[in-house]
């Protein structure tokens, strides 16, 4: 299987999200959500942007709290974690006044867990000025309603939706290594809309091709 970035229509929607947060006025708050359910490429898609784009990237995990977020901040900004919050916070807010660069937060679905966790994410945006990126679970949106003061500052909202046949020809196209007809990608959308799925089918492919000798694969030689 090829090893490359599709850009779906998922993902120019979230390019152009981005493009809108990174353009607004100085006086507009620049907070953005995506959210979706899972296996639609959300985290992949969050990588490909913070690898090209040199964004800063917090994974947010099962209980994480006010300091620990701050910590994990801290050391992606390449600083050196002081010890309480308070001194953590003035450190990430220093460094990203000094380097601004956009936040981008994972799983954003545990940050919900700690109000004072979620609400530092608003606090650094609100003195830093930074564009900050929310990206969640298929709930994310209801759980953020919780907290008015943050909800009200999200500019632009995307939700992640599945593949539909033309996602999903792009995506066999662009990664599997043996060409396949049109009535196989009919096939692989009748039982799959999620990325991992695709890339399964994708990889029973190439296998199936290299066991038998196939150029091509077409619905007489692929049974799901």
């Amino acid at each position: 299987m090829r090893r490359t970035f599709v850009k779906t229509k998922n993902v120019r929607a979230f390019v152009s999200l981005i493009e809108r947060l990174n353009n607004a006025k100085y006086n507009v708050p620049k907070i953005g959500l995506v959210y979706g359910e899972p296996g639609l490429g959300k985290s992949n898609t969050v990588l490909w942007w913070t690898l090209n784009q040199n964004a800063i990237l917090v994974t947010a995990t099962n209980g994480m709290s006010r300091i620990w977020f701050l910590k994990t901040l801290v050391k992606e900004l390449g600083e050196e974690p002081k010890k309480t919050s308070f001194e953590l916070f003035d450190q990430a807010v220093a460094k990203l006044i000094e380097k601004p660069r956009m936040l981008i937060v994972d799983e954003v679905d545990y940050l919900v867990e700690s109000t004072r966790a979620i609400e530092t994410v608003r606090d650094l945006h609100d003195k830093t000025g930074i564009p900050v990126l929310l990206v969640g679970m298929g709930a994310a949106d209801k759980k953020l309603k919780r907290f008015k003061h943050l909800y009200d500052r999200l500019l632009c909202i995307y939700k992640f939706l599945p593949f539909d046949l033309e996602d999903i020809k792009e995506i066999v196209t662009k990664l599997c290594e043996v060409p396949v007809d049109d009535e196989v990608i009919e096939m692989i959308a009748k039982n799959a809309n999620r990325l991992r799925q695709i890339v399964i089918y994708i990889l029973k492919i190439e296998e199936l091709a290299q066991t038998n000798g196939y150029k091509k694969i077409t619905k007489q030689e692929l049974e799901f």
